[in-house]
């Protein structure tokens, strides 16, 4: 009785702190896609804790990286915006601040256009395959040259320092993890050509 009082509350603990303890996940599909991208560690790290909603199938290992992508492009967004509001910037960095933001404004757009590509992908027609496809591949290119447009601005000797630092780290993240994402995105398409 008194070890099924202790599994109880032990249970009631998990249920309120919202920890249980994690099933062993199989992410050896996810491994063997990743090995393909540019950043495969960086892969692995964003996308294994992902493997049970992937499960096998490379439409979701695309989406999950799109959704990733998406994710992480939001977080830059914001952080810019609160970079922006920095008293004792700058002129220079306000400006390339400001050109990063409208370029992550625009990235935010296009990666949720592609997610929902994806999530639609499943109700097209075969014939529409194709046109789907390169609308995602479309607009996540642009996300990549987005970023580097942003990471451009802030290449002037004079702009070194935190400010500098801080905006390089955020963008080069989405630039990477929206590299991973247009290789598996690329991958999935070439397999299933019509």
């Amino acid at each position: 009785m008194a070890k099924i009082a202790s599994y109880l509350l032990l249970l009631c603990v998990l249920c309120i702190t919202g920890t249980a303890p994690a099933a062993s996940v199989d992410t050896s599909y996810v491994t063997t896609f990743c090995k393909s991208t540019t950043y495969p560690a960086l892969c692995m790290r964003s996308l294994s804790g992902y493997a049970r909603v992937i499960r096998r199938s490379p439409r979701q290992m695309s989406l999950v990286a799109l959704s990733v992508s998406l994710s992480r492009t939001k977080s830059a967004y914001s952080f810019l915006t609160k970079l922006n509001r920095f008293k004792n910037l700058k002129p220079k960095e306000y400006r390339a601040i400001a050109d990063c933001l409208e370029l992550m404004d625009d990235s935010v757009d296009r990666l949720s256009k592609s997610v929902q590509e994806m999530k639609n992908l499943g109700r097209v027609k075969s014939r529409d395959f194709l046109f789907h496809m390169s609308n995602v591949q479309t607009w996540a290119s642009a996300v990549l040259t987005n970023g580097n447009t942003c990471l451009d601005g802030f290449a002037d000797k004079s702009m070194n320092g935190t400010v500098k630092d801080s905006v390089t780290a955020q963008v080069a993240n989405v630039v990477q993890v929206t590299s991973n994402a247009l290789g598996l995105v690329n991958q999935f398409a070439n397999n299933n050509k019509h």
